[in-house]
């Protein structure tokens, strides 16, 4: 082979080992992170970068956020971000938070910002809420007066994020459950629901006065009755239902009364018919025994005769006396 040909050749494989060698390189070491970094006056070197590759983090999640907190004026160092990172937080978000409480001029730490967003809350959003307050409107909530008339009531609570109560402190959903329990409880004790119609303020006035944002994560700055309305007769409803309730147990109770006397009269029936069967068995009785009597000579024709007679004139008198009771 020509030695040309065979030094071309050397060249070109030499060529791709290097780049081989500088593609792995870069990959495990980002020197365009670095130089961004040292011209944005984030001290860190090359091994930090090496280091945070072997362990898995992306140094961009790591180094950007710090570019940012750098620039503002913040106190952090790599290891707190790296080990939030590796801890499941969003360090991009805390950043974000950190910078935003800075310019509010609320006091919040990077540990007390950490544990915020460990805690599963939005630490920025928070952060805002409590520099402009935040509006929760309430879904329809029905309350009772004492006159029976229902009223539906819809409620706007005005919030503040209170950023020491967001690990710990309950959400929206209670603020809304306790805002529904003081419209419940304020209306119920109104003797005429014209009287809340009248003054809707007062249950504002009432329910922010029971301090609903205890144990969340909110302070209540107000709170707005943004609707009232008139539901059903509630009072009447129920009234309509007992009178319907102690009708079906008057008319179940007649029933059953009924029945027993049906009962009651089929066996006082069943009671006579046995009485008369035993009256028509006797009677089948009597010419048997009369027979007997007169073969054994107990009694005489005449006797038999006479008796007769005094049947029929029994009949005969009983006939007269139903007949003159039916004339009068």
């Amino acid at each position: 082979m020509d030695p040309f040909y065979s030094n071309y050749i050397g060249i070109i494989i030499a060529a791709v080992l290097i780049l081989i060698v500088i593609s792995v390189f870069l990959r495990f070491v980002p020197v365009g992170l670095w130089v961004t970094a040292y011209f944005s006056g984030v001290k860190v070197s090359i091994g930090t970068l090496i280091g945070m590759r072997l362990r898995q983090v992306s140094p961009n999640a790591i180094i950007r956020p710090m570019i940012k907190a750098t620039k503002a004026g913040l106190d952090i160092n790599t290891n707190d971000l790296e080990a939030h990172h590796l801890a499941g937080g969003n360090v991009n978000t805390v950043v974000d938070a950190l910078i935003a409480s800075q310019r509010a001029d609320i006091d919040l730490e990077f540990i007390k910002a950490a544990a915020i967003d460990l805690a599963g809350r939005n630490v920025f959003e928070a952060v805002q809420v409590s520099v402009n307050p935040k509006v929760i409107v309430t879904p329809n909530i029905s309350a009772v007066a004492k006159d029976g008339i229902e009223i539906v009531a819809k409620a706007k609570v005005t919030v503040r994020a209170n950023i020491e109560r967001l690990v710990g402190g309950a959400g929206e959903d209670t603020i809304i459950a306790r805002v529904g329990e003081g419209i419940v409880t304020t209306v119920g004790s109104a003797m005429k629901h014209s009287d809340v119609l009248e003054n809707p303020d007062s249950i504002s006035r009432m329910v922010l006065g029971k301090g609903l944002d205890s144990g969340t994560a909110f302070e209540i700055l107000s709170i707005d009755i943004a609707d009232v309305d008139v539901g059903r007769n509630i009072g009447a409803k129920l009234q309509i239902e007992q009178a319907e309730a102690d009708k079906n147990i008057a008319q179940a109770k007649a029933e059953e009364r009924r029945s027993m006397a049906i009962a009651v009269e089929q066996e006082m029936r069943a009671e006579t018919q046995r009485m008369r069967a035993k009256v028509v068995e006797s009677e089948a009785e009597v010419p048997l025994a009369m027979a007997e009597a007169l073969r054994s000579g107990n009694i005489g024709v005449m006797d038999q005769y006479r008796m007769k007679n005094l049947n029929a004139d029994t009949d005969m008198r009983t006939s007269i006396s139903g007949k003159s009771n039916e004339e009068e």
